[in-house]
């Protein structure tokens, strides 16, 4: 896997599980609370689209995983 595949993986993954958390219909809930974990890592996709930073790149550089191709090179 490539870094954009983990941070894809990643944040979806703690996005549905905040949901799970935080939402009173799911049979997961324990506080509406969790739903700012939820704002959290969408605010930092949002930021990191247009700034380039993102956290989770940096450790998962420090941990020796490649960066993918470019899309359009075949």
């Amino acid at each position: 896997m490539t870094t954009n595949e983990y941070v894809r993986a990643f944040a979806g993954a703690f996005i549905l599980i905040s949901l799970g958390l935080g939402v009173e219909a799911s049979p997961l809930f324990v506080s509406k609370n969790f739903l700012w974990l939820t704002a959290f890592v969408g605010a930092n996709l949002f930021q990191g689209a247009f700034t380039g930073l993102c956290p989770l790149i940096t450790i998962l550089h420090k941990l020796g995983v490649k960066d993918e191709k470019a899309s359009c090179s075949n």
